[in-house]
């Protein structure tokens, strides 16, 4: 193999190129990447980059020599716009092909948006660096906040600008914020947390519209009628993998990039973190995680089972943890922590805001745990989740 190409300059692209000179291979290796930026960390970006305790550059994950000592042709500001997995070339915005003989595809997601009021100033989404600081700028005129979707994105950047003394108004359609991550119990207590700190929660509201005056936002407006001043508003409802550049290629594509379990797509080309979509042998389904470990987890597999071939490949089947930081607090998962499970609360007190809850499935089966402020704790029953999802 002498030429491999990461099409996506992410933390899961840097990490399959890291792998891949740790594995051994000396051919050349070039990365694409549609920013002009070199590849930075996301979960800063709603909170310590939002808020204005990190410089831009701290988000950076490779200073210029360490990219250096990857040998690797750098593309940025460069936007793929076909894959031929026939003639294994990826087309570029500028009309160039470049040829490979292996493929990593790490090109993560792109937010979803209303299909109303983006057109207006003062409406955000938030995926990239230049967006948060854009967002930035603005917060530091102390405008009236609205968030739109109260999930782990929304609920941090609801924290971040509460946190800067701002009106923040958080809305969501589910009864509870967090309730699609860790369940309307949890989530309850997220609620309380966001009000304790003055947060105006409107959860389980519809948006209806988006208003404005001279081109800039004035308001958003609830399914019950309520109308929610606004400077600034930032939609969070969630992403989309982005995909769009191989819908001719012949790449099954569903929620993602249709991997094996190896997180092969096709041959010679495999895929890793937020864009990957692969049957998990310890869920017994297809899965698709938006979790920065798992980033750098699917990238190590995929650069691995791309230089060993599908005949030595090896699953992919990782214990799933994720973390947000809102105010004080950290919440840490491990495993899977569906809406519908049944929480129970094995250590800590919730009442306190510390605490470790177990998740159980199909009975008495424990399929995650939830740490809140508790992770020395959380640890103790990660080996026991571990041999459980992999059952």
């Amino acid at each position: 193999m002498d030429h491999i190409v990461l099409v996506g300059a992410s933390a899961a692209g840097l990490t399959a190129a890291d792998a891949l000179r740790r594995e051994g291979f000396t051919g050349k290796l070039t990365m694409v990447g549609e920013e002009l930026r070199t590849p930075y960390d996301r979960p800063p970006l709603s909170k310590q980059v939002l808020a204005g305790d990190w410089e831009p550059h701290r988000s950076t994950l490779r200073q210029d020599t360490d990219l250096q000592r990857l040998r690797m042709d750098l593309r940025l500001g460069c936007r793929a716009t076909g894959l031929d997995t026939a003639g294994r070339t990826v087309t570029l915005a500028d009309g160039e092909r470049l040829g490979y003989d292996g493929l990593i595809i790490t090109t993560g997601l792109r937010p979803r948006r209303l299909p109303f009021g983006h057109d207006l100033a003062g409406v955000h989404v938030l995926r990239t660096l230049d967006e948060a600081l854009t967002l930035r700028a603005q917060l530091l005129a102390g405008p009236r906040v609205v968030v739109i979707g109260a999930g782990f994105l929304g609920s941090e950047i609801a924290a971040t600008t509460r946190s800067l003394g701002l009106d923040v108004a958080l809305v969501d359609v589910e009864p509870t914020p967090l309730a699609r991550q860790v369940g309307p119990g949890v989530g309850g207590l997220a609620g309380d947390m966001h009000r304790d700190h003055g947060v105006r929660l409107c959860m389980g509201r519809h948006v209806t519209g988006i208003t404005g005056e001279d081109g800039r936002v004035t308001a958003v407006v609830l399914d019950d009628g309520t109308r929610l001043p606004a400077d600034v508003v930032v939609v969070a409802i969630g992403s989309v993998p982005a995909t769009a550049w191989l819908a001719d290629s012949g790449i099954p594509l569903a929620n993602g990039v249709l991997c094996d379990v190896t997180c092969r797509a096709a041959p010679r080309v495999y895929a890793a973190g937020d864009v990957a979509n692969w049957p998990h042998p310890g869920a017994g389904r297809r899965v698709r995680l938006e979790q920065r470990a798992n980033a750098t987890q699917q990238a190590i597999a995929a650069a691995k089972n791309l230089l060993s071939g599908p005949a030595e490949a090896v699953p992919y089947a990782p214990v799933p943890f994720g973390w947000t930081d809102q105010y004080d607090t950290k919440i840490q998962t491990y495993g899977w922590c569906p809406s519908d499970a049944t929480v129970e609360v094995v250590d800590g007190d919730p009442q306190a805001r510390t605490f470790v809850a177990l998740y159980k499935a199909d009975g008495d089966r424990v399929v995650g745990a939830l740490g809140w402020n508790s992770a020395r704790a959380l640890r103790e029953y990660r080996s026991h989740i571990s041999e459980d999802v992999a059952a």
